[in-house]
């Protein structure tokens, strides 16, 4: 879920401006940054950014307010707990209380399924305030394809590190590495720390902590929009290294974290991206027509990637089956909230499979779906099979649906 927030004509100016130093006010002014996260680094990070001016703000987060927000999200208020309110859409709206000139666009949704990489071109700089590894796996896929760089933040009680990720320099899949890869499909949300730390009276992070990594993420993506100062050392970025915070003894270091394996499947660059006048709400019949006639091929397969459209789960005896008719990622929602396993016995539960199209062609039979239905995102960039190689396709009729770039 998208959302586009009012901004006021009103502006600091430059006798405020000026009492900020170091940097070039027109440059922070001008930098578009997505936060993704919106917890309490998020909290931090954001508050950080309106102080310093930035101009251009996304925000992405898939989750609500609870109660065990409050005592660490500066941004967030009992009243916003007590109603469930998305987190993305209050952090919004204080933001601009502190600065009314930002100008903000917020998803309600997940940074692995629900941002499209057209918008992720545009940005300066991402800064990460997520809390499982595939989000930062998937974000680093993701970032790398378009070229942007993104600064990175983990808290967890009184520790935190930071580091920063740039195409052609660390990757943060090669510094997991084979084993670290094969755990991360053990995914914890920061809801579920939240609800076992609760038990024993206590939460997972401290609003101090939050503050100091938070600081130093904000540092780095401000060194990351000064890209002269950063090229001709006048800034060192923290690319390549850690820096690591533990409170409970109070120490901190920088250590060398660097790991980029030329062999690494994330690290695909797609320098070749064709705009054209689509976007997600076109059906997938007129889609294809379309990327037909910009691709100058009759034969065109939209590949979905990670992404998949589930049709239908069916039990390997054909007994139980149960239509979907989504795309993968809202399918245990979608039976969680329907309770479609209710009548099917647990023995032809736990064979069942899920029948899922990950190549739309002339050939689904689906084709009065829209892009969006099938999973993919507003200003995505989607990649294109046809007879003479694979085609980046930019779904540019859908950067109007983002207050950040209105001119």
């Amino acid at each position: 879920m998208r959302s586009i927030h009012n901004i006021s004509d009103g502006h600091w100016g430059e006798e405020v401006f000026s009492k900020l130093s170091w940097f070039k006010a027109d440059v922070v002014r001008n930098a578009k940054v997505m936060v993704v996260g919106c917890g309490a680094l998020g909290n931090e990070v954001l508050k950080n950014l309106v102080l310093f001016g930035i101009g251009h703000i996304v925000i992405v987060d898939f989750d609500v307010i609870e109660e065990s927000n409050l005592c660490r999200s500066v941004l967030f208020r009992k009243s916003d707990a007590e109603k469930h309110c998305f987190k993305t859409d209050v952090a919004a709206k204080r933001l601009q209380e502190i600065n009314p000139a930002v100008k903000i666009d917020t998803i309600h949704g997940d940074i692995s399924y629900n941002v499209g990489l057209g918008l992720l071109k545009e940005m300066d700089v991402i800064i990460s305030c997520l809390d499982n590894q595939y989000a930062r796996y998937t974000l680093c896929r993701s970032a790398f394809r378009v070229g942007v760089p993104w600064v990175d933040g983990g808290i967890d009680g009184l520790e935190g590190t930071a580091r920063v990720f740039r195409h052609g320099e660390n990757c943060y899949a090669c510094n997991l590495g084979e084993k670290g890869i094969k755990e991360m499909s053990q995914r914890m949300s920061c809801s579920s720390i939240v609800r076992q730390n609760q038990v024993a009276g206590r939460v997972p992070t401290t609003p101090v902590v939050a503050s100091i990594i938070a600081a130093v993420q904000v540092q780095e993506a401000m060194k990351l929009i000064h890209t002269e100062e950063l090229a001709d050392g006048r800034f060192t970025s923290l690319c390549g290294k850690m820096f690591y915070w533990e409170g409970e003894h109070l120490s901190s270091k920088i250590v060398e974290f660097k790991a980029y394996d030329d062999t690494c499947p994330l690290h695909e660059k797609w320098d070749d991206v064709v705009c054209a006048d689509l976007s997600s709400d076109v059906t997938v019949d007129e889609a294809l027509r379309v990327l037909a006639s910009v691709t100058g091929s009759e034969e065109v397969r939209i590949l979905l990637g990670h992404r998949s459209f589930v049709e239908y789960i069916l039990s390997k005896d054909d007994r139980y089956k149960i239509e979907v008719m989504r795309p993968n990622f809202e399918v245990p929602l979608f039976i969680e909230q329907n309770n479609v396993l209710d009548h099917v016995p647990y023995g032809a539960m736990s064979s069942m499979y899920q029948l899922e199209h990950k190549v739309i062609d002339k050939n689904f039979r689906f084709k009065h779906l829209t892009l969006k239905s099938i999973g993919i995102p507003d200003w995505d960039i989607i990649e294109v099979d046809t007879p003479t190689g694979i085609k980046h396709i930019e779904l540019s009729n859908d950067a109007k649906l983002f207050n950040t770039f209105c001119k």
